[in-house]
């Protein structure tokens, strides 16, 4: 069956006292509850140029992770990741409307991952990602929904212009300031000894893919990898909060579905 084991650190940095990122995970109890709702992961960035950056990201993991665990044993988890980051786009909208908060505007990124069977479904909204390490190589699985990247994508400006960029930081959707958000969603196949990274921009910003991929592949538990990986990130700028959830698969359940069901390829 799947076998996971994960590590999360976080850092505030060397600039901020307060940290405006946050993480959840939901992590079976049984053989089961792996096979009918399988593992969640989630990491949220508050947007530090508005108000409560770090209500928001709280607001949106905690609405994401108490809606997996709750949501009906064998929902499809890309729909249901779709589901739940439109109901924390909600949730955040609604924390504006608190006593004490009107006039107040707030938003975060988020990126999260379900682990079912022999199948990583991603979903995110904003500049938080998701890294592949497969094969000794990192590979990023999220683009990122800044004005840079729209640009680079329109072949408007190179890779290099946009690390440069003075407005790389410009989201173009984030969770909070729309009624809607459009979700992007990524779905791969996993297989045993691959490793997942979820991470906030203070991490991506200052780790190249193959600083991740050396880091995440060192002969470590997944905890102590995670929390190098942050204390790098940390270290290079440190002007920024750095999370990052690092996801070990030690094993998967090959399966195929028949009428929406799945069951189990004889001899995998």
């Amino acid at each position: 069956m799947l076998d996971v084991v994960y590590g999360h650190a976080t850092d505030p940095g060397k600039l901020r006292k307060l940290n405006e990122d946050a993480s959840a995970a939901f992590i079976p109890k049984s053989r089961q509850e792996a096979r009918e709702r399988g593992w969640m992961f989630v990491v949220a960035d508050g947007v530090g140029g508005l108000n409560l950056g770090e209500v928001a990201a709280a607001r949106t993991v905690q609405t994401i992770a108490k809606g997996f665990a709750l949501a009906p044993p064998g929902t499809s988890p890309e729909n249901l990741l779709r589901q739940l980051i439109q109901r924390a786009n909600s949730a955040v909208r609604d924390e504006e409307l608190k006593p004490g908060r009107r006039g107040k505007k707030m938003a975060s990124t988020v990126v999260s991952c379900a682990l079912r069977f022999d199948t990583a479904y991603v979903a995110h909204v904003g500049d938080s990602r998701c890294y592949h390490v497969r094969n000794g190589k990192a590979s990023r699985l999220t683009q990122d929904h800044t004005v840079v990247n729209q640009q680079q994508q329109l072949g408007l400006i190179t890779e290099e212009d946009a690390a440069r960029s003075e407005i790389r930081h410009v989201l173009t959707r984030s969770l909070g300031p729309e009624e809607f958000v459009a979700v992007q969603t990524v779905v791969l196949t996993l297989r045993a000894e691959d490793r997942l990274v979820l991470c906030s921009d203070g991490v991506s910003n200052n780790m190249s893919e193959e600083d991740i991929a050396r880091c995440v592949l060192q002969e470590k538990h997944v905890q102590h990898i995670a929390e190098e990986l942050v204390a790098r990130a940390v270290d290079v700028d440190g002007t920024d909060n750095a999370t990052a959830q690092v996801i070990f698969v030690r094993s998967v359940e090959s399966v195929a579905m028949y009428r929406g069901r799945p069951y189990r390829i004889p001899g995998i």
